[in-house]
Formats: C-alpha cells, structure tokens, sequence
C-alpha cells in the first residue's frame, strides 16, 4: 500500500485547514443571514403593528365594558366639518353610548365657543332621533368653561343643561366676517381684474367694493340662520326660556345668570350628574378619538377648503 511522503502529508494537511477554514467561514456566514432575516422579520412585525395602530385598524371598543355606567361624550373647541368637533364624529360617540346596554344615561360634555351652524344642527337633529329611540336613557349636556353659539345650538337638544356658575352661555347670533382689501389694493397701485358669468359670481368679493344689494342679500341670509337658531332654542328649552329683549340679540351670560334666564337648568359638573343625577357613577368614555390616517386627510382636505375660502371670500358661523 502506497504512502504518501511528507510533501504530500503537507498538501493534505494545508488542504484539510483550508476546507475546515472555509466551512466555518460558510457557517458563519449562513448564522449572519439567519440572524439579519431574524431580525428583518421583527423589524417588520414591529412596523407593522405600529401601522395598524396609527391606521386605526387595531382600535375597538373593549368587548367588556362595566355594567351600569355613565356614558361620555366630549364636545371640544370650534364646531366645523375639519375639526374634532366635527358632526360625525360627535354623533358616532353618541350613538355608541345609547346603543350600549349598560348605558344609564348619557352626558354630552360641552365646550365650545360655535363654529357651522350645518354641523351643528346635524348634531342637534341626531340627539333628538336618540332620545326618542332610546326614551329610556336620559341625555344631559354639561357645560365647562363656554357653550356658546353653535355650542348651545347642540345642548338645547338635551334633557336638561347644567353649567358652572362662572360657564360663558349664550351668544345665539350669526355673523359673516370678512375683510375688504380695496383701500390697500389702491394705494399699492394693483388692479382687480375680475371676470364672472353671472351677476352675484363674485359674491362679496374681498378685493371689490361692497355692492349695496349683495350686502342686503347677505343679510337676509343671516337673519333665516338666526330665525332658524331661535326656534330651535325655542323647541328645546320650551316653558323653561324666559324670554326677553336680549335673549336673540347674541349677547352671553356667566352659568349663573343663564339658569335664571332660562337657558341652563342648574349647576353642576359631570361627576355630579354622573353620581346624583343618573345614578350611575361609573364613567365610560365614548368620545371617538382620530387616527392618523383621519387625522392626514382631514388636515388635507382642511388646507384645501381654506384656499377655496380665501378665494371665493367668507362663509356663516354661529358664533
């Protein structure tokens, strides 16, 4: 049997270092890519959860929610179609909290200062087609710091309104606010060209004079608004109002001096109805709160309208 001499003992050798060389090279190479799809992967499910919850695919009530309990509802800042305080949002949280069966009653916290008189009287007419479905939960609208305008054009809805003593309520107007850039374009030698199809196109146009009759028309417009707003106030508050001449005239008053006029029922914070009034003092929140991705395309959509806005001139608001 033929032997190797010791210059092929030594190829072997070196051969056999290389080999063992290049599979613990190759070993540690496949560790290396097992540990980055490792951690690829849980980077990935990491992302991927956080885009669900940033989505809002993972929101949801708890299934399980107290038995008998207080429902919350918030109504916070200017009432508009761009904002929280928006009507489908509000309703949504309120439709939530009377279809809930553990729900004793349902208090709609307010404050908000007015904003659409659209968004308002939507979220108006949908706590009176609640309140008669659902005749056996109560409704109460607690106001904070102010319920004014468009604000109370929604609490009017309720059962009864409670306030603090020191809550702004009131201001039940309208009013169509703008500027006039005439003088200013004048002085700074621009010219307004303006082209239109249509007499009243250019609609209180802020970069042309005030036409007499456009103004007229403006503000028959804002007088149906107000007729509209005062018998809605009329219809909620009932024998309750105490009318007088400054009750329309868009005037506010402290909680106080709203409960002897009729406007508020009497004080009293949320904890308070939700303990001696409805009996239940559990809280639950019901307010729907935006996503991220409501949030983009509302503040895009938002950015959008205010452009037209600015272009076309000035819109109504309760407030």
């Amino acid at each position: 049997m033929a032997e190797a001499g010791p210059e092929g003992r030594e190829v072997n050798w070196e051969r056999g270092v290389i080999e063992k060389l290049a599979r613990s090279a190759l070993d540690e190479q496949r560790k290396a890519r097992n540990w980055g799809i490792f951690f690829k992967s849980l980077t990935f499910i990491y992302l991927f959860v956080i885009l669900f919850a940033a989505f809002g695919w993972l929101q949801g009530r708890e299934a399980s929610l107290p038995g008998d309990h207080t429902a919350l509802v918030e109504l916070n800042g200017v009432i508009s179609a761009d904002s929280q305080a928006n009507a489908d949002s509000i309703n949504q949280g309120l439709q939530d909290a009377f279809e809930n069966k553990g729900t004793k009653g349902v208090i709609l916290r307010i404050n908000s200062p007015g904003g659409s008189p659209v968004q308002a009287g939507t979220i108006n007419s949908e706590i009176r087609r609640l309140r008669e479905k659902y005749p056996q939960v109560p409704l109460y609208a607690v106001v904070e710091d102010i319920c004014a305008s468009g604000g109370y054009y929604v609490a009017v809805a309720a059962d009864r309104i409670y306030v603090d003593k020191a809550s702004i309520v009131g201001s039940i107007g309208v009013l169509m606010d703008g500027f006039g850039f005439t003088g200013t374009m004048e002085k700074l030698g621009v010219e307004r060209r303006l082209l239109t199809a249509g007499e009243n196109k250019g609609f209180l146009d802020p970069f042309s004079p005030m036409d007499a009759s456009q103004r007229d028309y403006a503000k028959k417009m804002l007088a149906e608004i107000h007729h509209q707003f005062v018998d809605v106030v009329r219809k909620g508050r009932g024998k309750r109002l105490k009318e007088g001449p400054d009750t329309f005239s868009g005037l506010m008053w402290t909680g106080q001096k709203s409960i002897d006029l009729g406007l508020a029922d009497a004080l009293g914070g949320v904890d308070y109805v939700a303990r001696e009034v409805i009996k239940a003092e559990n809280i639950v929140d019901f307010t729907p709160h935006e996503n991220l991705a409501e949030r983009f395309a509302k503040r895009f959509g938002a950015a959008m309208g205010e452009a037209l806005v600015r272009t076309t001139g000035s819109v109504a608001t309760i407030r």
